[in-house]
């Protein structure tokens, strides 16, 4: 396992260097090269540690997370209002309806399976949009209008509105049946989440100012919190729906709310451990690419990818309307909500592991999404936030 970490590493550095030399995101160089030495291509990965990459990739999600919850001003919050919570599930659930109307015709499947493959393909990848948008927070890029700010807080809990959604529907394609209370997991998860991390917030907030420590031990203690709120994530599931993830940045907004010198401090601390997270997060999603799935994603699948597409950036249009913002500000935060990666990475797989007869499709769709939309989303959002939004600091 220790020359897997090796070769992720140097690979991943090598790639990442290569790709800014050519002026185009390090994520793109992580992809190939995780690709190159994993399963699929050179196979130099130790198997091991493609059975944790799951749990490697969470824990660099958990580390942009806590950034950005660190980074967030909650007034900011409060003055953004209601653009904020319709980009949690407007435009995902516009790019879901587009798979409804037209993927039955073009890639020949039923109403059902395909609101499953939307369902898949309707998150937004936090991993590539955070660490973009709390730069730009750093900077004063756009924050006058709220609009990083907006855009974290909606992808956050996109994914978790996404994910619940996708296990309905997956229980109703797997022969089970699906409740009104399957549907009410997707506020409850979003409540209990943001009410725990707040209630973790004010004790860490209190422990951290009557315990006198260096940033690094702060550091430790809030990822620790944070590994056991994704554990309790798991431990709730039998009762009820609890988001981990938003407990995660919940917490941390909390902690900025109380004291934010000790929020600074350990915000730039997670960018500089993010570096090395960045790494092994993208190197590893290149790792579980099969591009042999890329041979059935004929011309519909690139055809309903771009339809999908047009509809989130639709929804994500109409969320941030009668927020006072110019028609590069709206595309900006339309670009934004495009790149795909994590959780598709993550359940792109679990209808064919069901026995799905869709399962191929889906996952060759998931395989697609990322290969085209990471790399392209981030390009869209390094290019554009300078020359279409206003700088406030």
């Amino acid at each position: 396992m220790l020359l897997s970490i090796a070769l992720i590493i140097f690979s991943g550095l090598l790639f990442g260097c290569v790709m800014k030399k050519k002026r185009l995101p390090a994520i793109i160089g992580y992809l190939f090269a995780g690709f190159l030495i994993g399963p699929y291509c050179l196979r130099w990965l130790d198997i091991s540690i493609l059975q944790i990459s799951g749990e490697i990739r969470q824990i660099a999600l958990v580390i942009i997370l806590m950034k950005a919850g660190l980074s967030l001003d909650v007034d900011d919050l409060r003055r953004i209002g209601g653009p904020a919570v319709l980009l949690c599930f407007v435009p995902a659930t516009c790019e879901i309806l587009s798979f409804v109307l037209f993927a039955p015709g073009l890639l020949n499947l039923s109403l059902i399976e395909s609101a499953l493959l939307g369902s898949v393909l309707a998150a937004v990848s936090p991993a590539i949009v955070v660490p973009r948008m709390t730069r730009m927070m750093d900077e004063g890029w756009g924050t006058g209008k709220g609009i990083p700010q907006m855009i974290v807080a909606g992808a956050s809990a996109d994914d978790v509105y996404v994910i619940v959604i996708f296990s309905a529907l997956l229980s109703l394609c797997s022969g089970g049946s699906v409740t009104a209370w399957d549907f009410l997991q997707i506020p409850i998860a979003v409540v209990s989440g943001i009410f725990v991390g707040i209630a973790t917030g004010l004790c860490m907030a209190f422990l951290l100012k009557k315990i006198q420590m260096s940033t690094i031990h702060e550091f430790i203690i809030l990822l620790s919190s944070a590994f056991l709120l994704l554990a309790l994530e798991d431990a709730m599931k039998p009762l009820f729906s609890l988001s981990g993830l938003l407990a995660t940045m919940s917490m941390c907004i909390t902690i900025r709310f109380r004291d934010i010198q000790t929020a600074k401090e350990n915000a730039q601390l997670c960018g500089k451990v993010w570096i090395c997270a960045e790494i092994f997060l993208f190197t590893l999603v290149g790792a579980i690419v099969n591009v042999s799935y890329i041979a059935q994603a004929g011309f519909f699948m690139i055809v309903m990818l771009l339809i999908g597409l047009c509809f989130r950036l639709a929804g994500t249009w109409l969320s941030v309307s009668g927020k006072g913002l110019t028609i590069k500000d709206k595309f900006f935060c339309a670009f934004a909500e495009t790149p795909k990666a994590t959780v598709q990475a993550a359940i792109g797989g679990i209808p064919l592991a069901a026995g799905l007869a869709c399962g191929n499709t889906i996952l060759a769709f998931a395989v697609l999404a990322i290969l085209v939309t990471a790399p392209v989303g981030a390009i869209l959002i390094d290019s554009t936030y300078q020359k279409w939004l206003t700088k406030d600091k």
